[in-house]
């Protein structure tokens, strides 16, 4: 369907997507992606060797990267729209965040860690916004992928980023 972003007043006017990739409701999961990959990914495909810009490197190749980046970023060392599945999933109406973006979600919400979320059975964030507070998004703890296997379910979660090498 038809994404639905949420205002959540933020200074920038930024809003965010109510649902992960995939996800028919809040406490979906959604699809797993490596990083500038345009397509979900199993668990079994999650490994170094299925990165994209790696090389098809069993480890990561900073070298490989390095030498390629410009291929696949901008001038500001984020993911140019053809590789930003946000971007390619919603044609063009979604994009994935940049760091400083993701920053000022942190900076300008009030978060809170909710096991069970709405009797869901389902932990995560809650980010609410500080002008309007029937304005939010839940982020579901929906694990990360490593090595070929999903570990941290219910206790964890990774928001990708357009931006190279931050984790966050």
């Amino acid at each position: 369907g038809t994404p639905q972003f949420v205002d959540l007043g933020l200074p920038s006017g930024l809003t965010w997507a109510k649902c992960n990739l995939g996800a028919e409701t809040e406490t979906d999961y959604g699809n797993s992606y490596l990083w500038g990959s345009t397509e979900p990914s199993t668990a079994e495909e999650c490994n170094w060797a299925n990165t994209p810009f790696n090389g098809g490197y069993s480890e990561y190749n900073d070298d490989y990267f390095t030498s390629h980046k410009s291929e696949w970023l901008d001038d500001k060392d984020n993911l140019k729209p053809e590789f930003d599945v946000a971007y390619k999933a919603t044609n063009g109406m979604g994009r994935m965040p940049t760091r400083g973006e993701i920053q000022e979600l942190l900076e300008n919400t009030d978060n809170e860690w909710i096991k069970d979320y709405n009797s869901s059975g389902v932990n995560g964030r809650k980010f609410t916004s500080k002008t309007d507070e029937s304005k939010y998004i839940f982020i579901p703890a929906a694990g990360h992928c490593y090595n070929g296997s999903v570990g941290t379910v219910g206790d964890d979660g990774v928001v990708w980023s357009s931006s190279f090498n931050t984790y966050y």
